[in-house]
């Protein structure tokens, strides 16, 4: 005999039952503590990597001594994330392609590394935050104590066929695998005189070994060190002691940028901790922007370094805000680096081809919190401290319009060295109008220009022509060649002081004949001001 269920009843014991179940849902919101089992659960219900307990939470980052990475290893942060539930267990990782391998395997949460490590090792994670780029704390420095005629890059070609007629090979030397490597890529891929091949690539452990390297005394080694990529507090003391630091990363402010990589699994897993981590770090670096000392002090204890070793490395990184993170993330400019990056490493035979969806490789979703609490102290220090506003919002730090320079003062600047031109700056036969493939060239260099500081970094465009004709005409159409470069450039918004210079046929190529068309050629010179 069936039973009929009254429907009232039913009905009834359905609200009660959800009543119940929902209460019990927000009690564990509210009191994850109270509730068994029901704090700190994971998105995968397999996922076991993580604690279940509110309060030991653990993650796992990879990196390395980098004074940029200060703050994660420091008992301050380390404090101010266990309030929040988390507890961040950071490990030194030196070998890059093991970094990344660990992250892949599971073994670490998160890895720091730089943003062309990042793309060679292609670790299975994203970008989820910008740590820093280094303004001078990463240089090439030249070996001008032991060669003195060494002052530039334009330099070398001679030094290294003098060697050569000796039977000797000069060296060079710098950290494997740190930024120091990738700055040597950028001279080797970006300057004409410079080529990696033409000396005995000495890779070191460290920076300091690098620096031991170019101080040892002529013949005491059977390579002599003509040039070392170094970092700082060794890039003041080169400084100091007569070397020539011919290109630093003030000068490409933003060739070496720092970043934080979350693996899939955690982005997949865990993303309210990754939010919780980014807020938490962004806080402290907003206070250290407040107080720039705390930041020294931190940066001394951590390396344990003197004060002044400590201001010279604070001087040579900038680190991001929260802000600013999200708008490199958001405008573009994020982009645009990985693109130069992976340019520089694919010409210089380290990665097999440039992303073609390089915003697949970042995540912005995680710095929300961290930027909105940003903005709120930007807002609310605004009106007594300007200065400290743009500061927190990364505009201090922006490449500023360069000062302008009289023609006089660039024209007798210390050389850098001479951009390689890829093409052709071609001009119509006996005329100064840019033949097409001349613009294209001309694209590409305004593009390349851009990448270097307006404020340290101005240009000389100097023309000049084959043995063809009178001297006086000549002189005269290198000159309206060279300044139709200039033009060209700026409209194409190079904003770097530059100058043109005509030399006529004044100037012919070593080895070649001055009427051979190949004396007819464009240098675009970089040199060093203020």
């Amino acid at each position: 005999m069936s039973k009929r269920v009254d429907p009232a009843l039913l009905l009834t014991l359905l609200i009660t039952t959800g009543l119940i179940v929902g209460g019990i849902s927000l009690l564990s919101r509210l009191s994850p503590g109270l509730i068994p089992g029901s704090a700190g659960q994971s998105n995968s219900a397999g996922d076991s990597r993580w604690e279940s307990t509110r309060g030991s939470t653990q993650l796992t980052i990879l990196g390395d001594t980098f004074s940029g990475y200060s703050t994660f290893r420091h008992s301050t942060f380390q404090d101010a994330l266990k309030e929040t539930g988390l507890t961040l267990n950071y490990e030194d990782e030196f070998d890059q392609a093991a970094r990344a391998e660990r992250l892949n395997q599971g073994e670490a949460d998160l890895i720091v590394t730089t943003l062309d490590q990042f793309l060679q090792q292609q670790p299975q994670g994203q970008i989820v935050g910008l740590i820093d780029r280094t303004v001078g704390a990463d240089a090439v420095v030249l070996n001008t104590k032991q060669y003195p005629n060494l002052k530039s890059l334009l330099d070398l070609n001679q030094l290294v066929q003098q060697a050569r007629s000796q039977g000797k090979r000069l060296g060079i030397a710098f950290a494997g695998d740190t930024p120091s490597e990738y700055l040597s890529l950028v001279l080797d891929t970006k300057f004409e005189a410079f080529n990696l091949s033409d000396f005995e690539v000495i890779r070191v452990a460290d920076a300091s070994e690098a620096w031991e390297l170019m101080q040892a005394p002529a013949g005491s080694s059977e390579v002599d060190v003509a040039i070392a990529v170094i970092w700082e507090p060794y890039v003041t003391q080169a400084r100091q002691q007569g070397y020539t630091v011919v290109l630093s990363s003030q000068d490409a402010p933003g060739a070496i940028v720092d970043v934080l990589v979350a693996s899939d699994r955690l982005i997949q897993s865990q993303p309210g901790l990754l939010s919780e981590l980014l807020e938490a770090y962004y806080r402290r670096i907003d206070a250290n922007v407040r107080d720039s000392a705390q930041l020294q002090a931190q940066i001394a204890e951590d390396g344990g370094l003197s004060s002044t070793d400590a201001v010279s490395v604070l001087q040579g990184i900038e680190f991001f805000t929260a802000t600013e993170s999200q708008a490199w993330f958001n405008d573009g400019t994020l982009e645009r680096r990985i693109g130069s990056t992976a340019a520089v490493l694919a010409l210089a035979g380290r990665l097999d081809q440039v992303p073609e969806n390089s915003t697949a490789l970042f995540s912005s979703e995680f710095i929300t919190r961290a930027a909105t609490n940003t903005q709120t102290l930007i807002e609310l220090v605004r009106a007594d401290n300007p200065e400290l506003a743009e500061r927190l919002a990364g505009r201090e730090s922006a490449v500023r319009v360069a000062t302008a320079l009289e023609n006089s003062q660039i024209q007798t600047a210390p050389d850098i060295g001479n951009l390689e031109v890829k093409g052709d700056v071609g001009f119509g036969v006996g005329s100064a109008q840019l033949t097409a493939t001349g613009q294209q060239t001309l694209n590409q260099l305004a593009q390349e220009i851009q990448e270097f500081n307006t404020q340290t970094v101005a240009v000389r465009v100097i023309g000049h022509t084959s043995q063809t004709g009178a001297a006086s005409l000549n002189q005269t159409l290198s000159q309206r060649r060279a300044q139709v470069v200039v033009d060209y450039l700026r409209n194409r918004g190079v904003q770097n002081n530059i100058v043109a210079e005509g030399k006529g046929f004044s100037q012919p190529l070593p080895g070649v004949a001055p009427t051979d068309a190949r004396n007819q050629r464009t240098e675009i010179r970089l040199v060093r001001v203020n």
